[in-house]
């Protein structure tokens, strides 16, 4: 967990930015990732530089060895005068790690080449190096502390793209993977992956539980193929890999490709996938692949990418994906042949509820966590239905932290299902059979299984209430006469 200390640090840095005039959000983190990706390169090479003294074994070097080749370290930079600085970095730096594919392969260079710099003046990037070396001062040389210290800052994007993506709260993410419940052998999914959220909360779980029993090979998975992600925004794809990068997932596979596309060929291929795909975007009929048709004939992204799902998913793999409402009762053709499938032809576990405060402040719509396994053949028995209330933040725009928490009892609930056989529609969890969910038109909203007890309310019969009337009129009349005395009227 990061420090007071060092979020008030990252806030400075952050207002420093925002005080030289770049107050888009993501482009703040756009350029600081790049401050850090130059940071980092030079201390890759100290590195190699200090084990190729002790060890007499040449190493790579990633810089040019010539004086002016050296002079983009930064190291070597960090201390001139702020206007060589900022020419360096502009004129020489910047170039120089947009051609790095070549020699460094990481996902995070793949996604420079259209990359900008866009720091305004010599003064504000000599603000920022010298913050980020405070920074850096902290006890965040681990790359936990440097994956906490990319999350706080990505945390901060507060709004929507223009096809309706969004960043799904930290707490949220790790909600879902704890649904999962991932191991080191699976390969995990996210075929709409913003900044990865999703792939560093499952990467942070499977350390978390499996760590002191993973073995060289799971290490090897888990560096490079274990992670995949797919986007149509490049900026994502670089604040992705970077985010990734720093929780040791050196060599993710993050590409860029539109996932509904005809493009995008890729069928039972990972084991899970966590996702919160766009919601309001449509896409071009023609450019949809035509697997994803056959199981709903649309061109609404929440819909395909439903589907998509479930090509995607090896037979016996899991999803645990977040849609809006609308997928759950829309009575379109589509809609409802996508939750046939689920129903008739995989097996759909869990239908989780959220308020529609879980998005706030940049979003209001109601969504909920659909849980599933791909099967092939059926297997839908009974459905789990859970009426979330509260998610530890208050549902305003404000989103504080509060006591009232039913993230807990989900994954206890989930994980038990064999106890919730009894539980009565009108609790807060309970099964619904798969006969009442077709009979239904197979309507997944809560609202449609759920019984609400109302409580009856007993009044006084009619005369009683008039003398209490009359007896209360007397009473203020009685009030009004006394006030009159003492203004002496």
């Amino acid at each position: 967990m990061l420090t007071g200390e060092v979020r008030n640090k990252v806030d400075k840095i952050w207002t420093d930015l925002w005080a030289g005039g770049i107050t888009n959000p993501i482009t703040v983190i756009e350029q600081l990732t790049y401050l850090m990706f130059i940071r980092s390169l030079d201390e890759k090479e100290l590195e190699n530089e200090s084990f190729e003294a002790i060890s007499g074994q040449p190493m790579p070097k990633i810089f040019p060895q010539d004086e002016e080749g050296q002079l983009m370290r930064w190291s070597k930079f960090k201390t001139k005068d702020a206007r060589i600085i900022y020419d360096i970095v502009g004129t020489k730096v910047f170039p120089f790690i947009k051609t790095l594919n070549g020699e460094d392969s990481s996902a995070f260079s793949r996604y420079m080449q259209d990359a900008m710099f866009l720091i305004p003046t010599p003064q504000v990037l000599q603000k920022i190096i010298t913050g980020l070396d405070e920074l850096y001062e902290y006890d965040i040389k681990d790359l936990d502390m440097q994956g906490d210290l990319y999350e706080y800052m990505l945390g901060k994007l507060s709004t929507s793209g223009q096809n309706g993506q969004f960043r799904t709260p930290k707490h949220i993410r790790d909600m879902m993977v704890r649904l999962l419940a991932p191991t080191p052998n699976d390969k995990i999914c996210d075929p709409a992956c913003g900044t990865a959220g999703f792939l560093v909360s499952s990467a942070e779980y499977v350390r978390e539980k499996y760590e002191a029993e993973m073995t060289s090979e799971h290490w090897e998975h888990f560096a490079g193929e274990m992670f995949t992600g797919f986007d149509t925004d490049r900026t994502m794809l670089r604040l992705s890999a970077m985010n990734l990068m720093l929780h040791s997932i050196t060599q993710p596979n993050i590409e860029y490709v539109d996932s509904v596309s005809k493009q995008n060929a890729i069928s039972s291929a990972y084991d899970i996938i966590l996702a919160n795909p766009p919601f309001t975007g449509t896409v071009d009929a023609e450019s949809i692949n035509d697997n994803l048709k056959t199981v709903c004939d649309t061109k609404k992204t929440e819909l395909l990418f439903v589907a998509l799902f479930l090509r995607l998913l090896r037979k016996g793999g899991r999803c645990a994906c977040i849609v809006p409402d609308g997928v759950l009762f829309g009575s379109t053709k589509a809609h409802k042949s996508l939750r046939k499938e689920l129903v008739e032809n995989h097996q759909l576990q869990a239908v989780i509820s959220m308020p529609s405060g879980v998005f706030k402040p940049y979003a209001g719509v109601s969504t909920a966590v659909l849980v599933f396994t791909k099967t092939g053949a059926g297997f839908t028995d009974k459905v789990w239905f859970y009426d979330m209330k509260a998610d530890g933040y208050s549902l305003d725009d404000k989103r504080s932290p509060i006591e009232a928490n039913d993230i807990p009892d989900i994954l206890a609930r989930f994980h038990n299902l064999e106890a919730e056989q009894d539980r009565k529609p009108t609790e807060q969890s309970f099964l619904v059979d798969k006969s009442a969910i077709a009979a239904n038109g197979y309507d997944l909203s809560i609202n449609r299984y759920k019984e609400v007890v109302y409580e009856k309310v007993v009044y006084d019969p009619p005369a009683v209430i008039m003398t209490r009337l009359d007896e209360l009129s007397i009473d203020i009349a009685s009030k009004m006469e006394e006030l009159r005395g003492l203004i002496g009227e």
